[in-house]
């Protein structure tokens, strides 16, 4: 598997010419590149209007503009042949992909689904995505951590109930469908244990800092500054590491510490993506001082919110929240205190 980039900021900062700029270089460089956009991504590349495939721009450089439609009408058609080989009287068949709109959220989901498709081939070093590269971005990277908290919170309920019980040959060929779980399995636990595994494997993927990463864009326009900052810290709720700032104009020094930043254009060899310092871990758990330690470099005390039910803390912040699973050797303790201290909200529990 490779490595996937986005790039987060303001719109019109330049992140789609970034992103392109990104691929190409890493084309130069020998490395398979598969660059994912939208309608924006192919205003830029005339090579993508009308394509509804991968479109191969140079011999190690291909490129999608994604369209909701198309995707939503393929994963429906998947989704048909697998309900005919599990349910004796399927009734998606009169329902057509090509007629079905897409809902809020769709597009998040659908990209995510591609791109996880894609990575899964082993074809690419890096998968580009070019999203909006704000909060709708991070809540689809941020998209397994949720489904499994999800999953978690209501499969024992579905498990044990009627509804549940009723609701097993429709939820079967769906999830199968979505998260590609293959093993035939007539039990709704263990459909959920299969589909756990997938989320947990998406979330890691995005919380592992040598799999999954963005980078800051922006311009030294104060509004923008601000976007990039306020979007730094929502992506640490979603565990994904932001490596590094990209800028042009006026940046004041230490706005971004401890990020590196490199001015835009950036060189044809896109050196920053080498040997940049590893960055802060999003979260921290010290075991012998019980406290979790949580990197938040934008957000004010007076911001966050905190919510310990059970055996999990959960954080708020700005537009985002965040479940952190306690050690187990835990069990009783609560939260006693919370300060910010060098970027980090520490949480102490006795």
């Amino acid at each position: 598997m490779g490595q996937i980039l986005t790039f987060l900021g303001k719109g019109g900062t330049g992140k789609t010419t970034t992103a392109i700029g990104v691929a190409q270089g890493l084309a130069q460089q020998q490395k398979s590149v598969l660059l994912v956009g939208n309608h924006t991504l192919a205003l830029h590349l005339k090579e993508l209007v009308e394509q509804t495939k991968i479109v191969k721009l140079s011999p190690k450089l291909d490129a999608i503009a994604l369209r909701s439609t198309f995707l939503l009408a393929d994963y429906w058609e998947k989704m048909k042949t697998i309900e005919k080989q599990y349910l004796k009287t399927p009734f998606f068949q009169e329902v057509y992909g090509e007629e079905l709109g897409v809902l809020p959220g769709m597009d998040s989901a659908l990209a995510l689904s591609f791109v996880r498709e894609q990575d899964s081939t082993g074809n690419y070093d890096y998968i580009i995505y070019d999203g909006r590269g704000d909060l709708e971005t991070l809540r689809m990277l941020g998209m397994p951590e949720i489904l499994g908290w999800y999953l978690r919170r209501f499969r024992q309920i579905l498990t044990n109930s009627a509804l549940g019980q009723a609701l097993n040959p429709i939820i079967e060929p769906v999830l199968r469908s979505v998260l590609q779980v293959s093993t035939p399995t007539q039990n709704l636990q263990e459909q959920a244990g299969q589909m756990g595994d997938v989320l947990t494997r998406g979330q890691e993927a995005v919380n592992n800092p040598d799999r999954v990463w963005a980078y800051l864009v922006t311009s030294g326009e104060e509004v923008a500054i601000a976007v990039a900052r306020y979007l730094w810290g929502s992506a640490q709720q979603i565990g994904l590491t932001v490596k590094g700032v990209l800028y042009h104009g006026f940046v004041p020094a230490h706005t971004f510490d401890p990020l590196p930043c490199q001015e835009l254009p950036i060189p044809p060899l896109p050196c920053f993506l080498q040997s940049v310092p590893p960055a802060p871990a999003a979260v921290t758990i010290d075991r012998e001082r019980y406290q979790v330690k949580l990197f938040f470099p934008t957000f004010s005390k007076s911001e966050v919110k905190l919510l310990q039910l059970g055996p999990e803390v959960t954080i708020e912040a700005g537009d985002q929240r965040r479940n952190v699973f306690l050690p187990p050797e835990w069990q009783g303790r609560q939260a006693r205190g919370a300060k910010f201290q060098d970027n980090y909200l520490i949480i102490s529990f006795g």
